[in-house]
C-alpha cells in the first residue's frame, strides 16, 4: 500500500501538470523565478515566442533567456564546449547566474535576436527547475512585465499586467533574489547585468 498523498500535493502536481501541457501546447505562461515572475514558453515554438514578445512589447532582435533543470537540458542550444571554457558557468549552476554562451546552429533567430549566442541558465529555484522536467526540456524565461513596466513580484500582479492572456499560471514563492539574475559572458568572463 502506497502512502497517501495530500490534498494539497495533488493541487500542486496538478498545477504543475497543467502548465507544463499549456506550454507543450504553445502557451504563454507565468511562473515564479529566483527574483521575479517570469513568463514562459516553448522555445522551438516560433508562434509560442511571437505570443510572449506581443504580450510584453518586446522586440525580437533582444534576445531571451532559457533555463533549464541541468545542463543536459541545455546541449540543444550549444554546441560541444571544451570543459575550460564552460566551467565557469558549471560553477555558479544550478543557481541564478544566466550565461552568454555561443548559440548552435540550430538555435532558432527569435532565441538569440539574431546573434551568434544566446542567454541560458540552470535554475535553482525549485518551482522553476520543475516546470522544466515536467514540460522536458528547457523554455523561455523572461521576466512577467509589459515593456517599461516594472517586473511583477507577486501573482496578482501577474493577473494584473496580462489578465487571461497567459495559459497558465503556476503559484509559488520567489527565490528571494531582489533584482533579475546577473548576467554574464562567457568568451570573456564580463559581467552584462548586475
Amino acid at each position: 500500500m502506497g502512502i497517501p498523498t495530500s490534498t494539497a500535493e495533488t493541487g500542486r502536481r496538478f498545477r504543475l501538470h497543467f502548465a507544463a501541457r499549456a506550454l507543450r501546447q504553445g502557451g504563454v505562461i507565468a511562473y515564479p523565478t529566483e527574483a521575479v515572475w517570469g513568463l514562459g514558453c516553448n522555445p522551438w515554438s516560433q508562434q509560442a515566442v511571437s505570443s510572449l514578445l506581443a504580450l510584453k512589447g518586446r522586440s525580437a532582435t533582444q534576445g531571451l533567456i532559457v533555463i533549464a533543470a541541468t545542463l543536459a537540458d541545455l546541449t540543444p542550444f550549444m554546441p560541444p564546449l571544451p570543459a575550460a571554457t564552460i566551467e565557469p558557468a558549471q560553477r555558479t549552476w544550478p543557481g541564478p547566474v544566466t550565461w552568454i554562451v555561443p548559440a548552435a546552429p540550430t538555435v532558432p533567430e527569435w532565441l538569440t535576436g539574431g546573434r551568434a549566442t544566446v542567454a541560458v541558465r540552470v535554475t535553482a529555484h525549485p518551482q522553476a527547475a520543475a516546470l522544466c522536467r515536467a514540460f522536458g526540456g528547457a523554455i523561455v524565461s523572461t521576466s512577467a512585465n509589459p515593456t517599461r513596466c516594472r517586473p511583477a513580484r507577486s501573482a496578482s500582479q501577474v493577473r494584473c499586467y496580462f489578465g487571461e492572456r497567459i495559459a497558465a499560471l503556476l503559484p509559488g514563492p520567489l527565490g528571494g533574489l531582489e533584482r533579475p539574475t546577473p548576467i554574464y559572458d562567457l568568451s570573456t568572463g564580463r559581467q552584462l547585468r548586475a
